[in-house]
């Protein structure tokens, strides 16, 4: 009976079991530029190696020219529904997996020029395509949010509209907790 208890324990990230994880990371935008990124996920799992979830996150991302004479600034939240696919059989610590997501991204951008400037928010439906590898409870991912353009009208000097793009890469780091543990 103790044998049995303990076998089933130790079965890899189990199904039925719920699993939460946090992780920061360096954005690289589409424009070119960089920032930071925070993702807090929360998932269940479907089968031993499948899971579906959400996740909710903020990524805050900048770019200014060489001459520092224009830039821009952005920042979304993002709420999406998950799903990873893990490739583990059980018999090792360590799981590469992909994903995806799909959902809302609350986006806000300003451009500046020395002559003019412009800000614009926006709800965008977008996704987000990701893959990386588990190790124990550390996870280390490449994810890449695909996020329409932002319209943006110019504040000053013109009736012009412009564009700031919203799609980013990211390389994130960080650990989960639950789900149990991969090695049977």
């Amino acid at each position: 009976m103790l044998c049995a208890v303990m076998a089933s324990g130790a079965f890899a990230q189990e199904r039925g079991k719920v699993r939460g994880g946090l992780d920061f990371g360096y954005c690289i935008p589409s424009d070119g530029g960089g920032g930071a990124a925070v993702n807090l996920n929360l998932g269940y799992n479907l089968q031993d190696n499948m899971n579906v979830g959400v996740r909710w996150g903020v990524a805050a991302m900048a770019k200014v020219d060489q001459w520092g004479e224009t830039g821009t600034a952005k920042a979304n939240f993002n709420y999406l529904a998950t799903f990873n696919y893990y490739f583990n059989s059980g018999t090792s610590p360590v799981a590469p997996f992909v994903g995806c997501g799909a959902g809302l991204y609350v986006v806000a951008g300003a451009s500046v020029n020395t002559s003019s400037g412009s800000v614009g928010t926006d709800n965008k439906f977008g996704g987000m395509l990701m893959g990386g590898v588990e190790i124990g409870k550390l996870r280390v991912a490449v994810e890449y949010n695909l996020v329409p353009s932002t319209d943006v009208q110019i504040a000053v000097g013109s009736n012009a509209d412009d564009k700031i793009k919203n799609g980013y890469l990211a390389i994130t780091t960080g650990f989960y907790f639950g789900g149990g543990k991969w090695r049977k």
